[in-house]
C-alpha cells in the first residue's frame, strides 16, 4: 500500500510563501507521474503541477511563475514552492503519484490525505 503524507500548509497573506511537501512511503522513482492537485470549495480537482519520470514539469496556467515543483529522491520527497500566493490559491492540495500497470498503459492513481492553504487577501 503506497502512501503519500502532505504537510506544509496553513494560513498566509496575500504575496506569501508556502512550501508543501509530500513523503511517499516508497521511493518516487517507482512512480510514472508525481505531481500536485487542488480542491477549492465548490470546484472539481485540479491540476497545480506534475512531472514524469525524468520529464519536465507542467503547471496550471494559473500558477506558472509562481509555483515550482521540485523532488529529492533520496528523501522520497516531492516538494511545491509557492510564491506571490493570491487568494484564489486557497484549496486543498494534494499529492498524487501515479504507475503505469501493464503493457496496455492502465494506470493506479495514489492520493495523499491534503493539506490545506488559505490565503487571506
Amino acid at each position: 500500500q503506497v502512501q503519500l503524507v502532505e504537510s506544509g500548509g496553513g494560513l498566509v497573506q496575500a504575496g506569501g510563501s508556502l512550501r508543501l511537501s509530500c513523503v511517499a512511503s516508497r521511493s518516487i522513482l517507482r512512480f510514472d507521474s508525481i505531481g500536485w492537485y487542488r480542491q477549492a470549495p465548490g470546484k472539481q480537482r485540479e491540476l497545480v503541477a506534475a512531472a514524469a519520470s525524468g520529464g519536465p514539469s507542467n503547471y496550471a496556467d494559473s500558477v506558472k511563475g509562481r509555483f515550482t515543483l521540485s523532488r529529492d529522491n533520496a528523501k522520497n520527497t516531492v516538494y511545491l514552492q509557492m510564491n506571490s500566493l493570491k487568494p484564489e490559491d486557497t484549496g486543498v492540495y494534494y499529492c498524487s503519484a501515479q504507475r503505469v500497470v501493464n503493457v496496455e498503459g492502465a494506470r493506479v492513481t495514489h492520493w495523499g490525505q491534503g493539506t490545506q492553504v488559505t490565503v487571506s487577501s
